[in-house]
C-alpha cells in the first residue's frame, strides 16, 4: 500500500519539476526577447534587417533550444489571451485604451512594442513614467498524464512565460 503511494508522489515531483524547468526557461527566454526586441535594429543591413519582434522570436527561440525545450509546443498567440497593458504615454494602469495588439509578424510569441511599464508620478522615474517592450509566450505541457477521477490533464496545461524591457537610447 506504500509503494504505490511513494510512487504516485515520485511521479508528481518529477512532472512538476519538468514544468517549473519549462517555466524558467520560457521567462529566460521571453527575457533575451524583450531585450533583442528594445536593442537597435541593424542599419548597415540590407533592407533594414529583421524586425524587433523578428528578433525577440529569434532570441526566445534560441534560449529554448539551448535548454533543450521543443519550440514546436509553442502555442500560436491566437489561440491565448495576451496580457493586457496599456499604450505608452497613458496617465493611470486603469487606461481607457485597448491594450497594445501582438505584433503579427510573428505567431508564436506576443510582442508588444511601445508599452507603459512605469507610471507617471511611479517609482524612481522621475515622474514621467516609463515606456519598453513586452514579450510574452505560452508553452503546451508535452506530455499527457491524466490524472484519475478528475478532469484534469497534463496536456491541457499552459504554461507562461513574460518580460518586459525598457526601450534604451544609443
Amino acid at each position: 500500500m506504500v509503494l504505490p503511494l511513494f510512487f504516485m508522489i515520485f511521479i508528481a515531483i518529477f512532472w512538476l519539476g519538468t514544468a517549473f524547468r519549462i517555466y524558467g526557461t520560457l521567462t529566460q527566454g521571453a527575457r533575451a526577447g524583450a531585450e533583442a526586441a528594445v536593442a537597435p535594429v541593424c542599419t548597415t543591413c540590407a533592407g533594414g534587417g529583421p524586425t524587433p519582434a523578428v528578433n525577440a522570436q529569434t532570441a526566445l527561440h534560441n534560449s529554448l533550444a539551448a535548454a533543450h525545450v521543443d519550440k514546436n509546443n509553442l502555442v500560436p498567440t491566437k489561440d491565448w489571451t495576451r496580457p493586457t497593458l496599456c499604450a505608452c504615454g497613458s496617465a493611470t494602469s486603469s487606461c481607457t485604451k485597448s491594450s497594445i495588439a501582438c505584433d503579427s509578424s510573428v505567431k508564436d510569441v506576443c510582442v508588444q512594442p511601445n508599452v507603459q511599464l512605469i507610471y507617471p508620478n511611479q517609482g524612481t522615474a522621475g515622474g514621467l513614467g516609463t515606456c519598453g517592450t513586452a514579450v510574452s509566450a505560452r508553452y503546451k505541457v508535452p506530455y499527457s498524464f491524466p490524472i484519475p477521477f478528475t478532469s484534469l490533464d497534463m496536456n491541457n496545461i499552459l504554461i507562461p512565460g513574460q518580460a518586459e524591457m525598457r526601450g534604451e537610447t544609443q
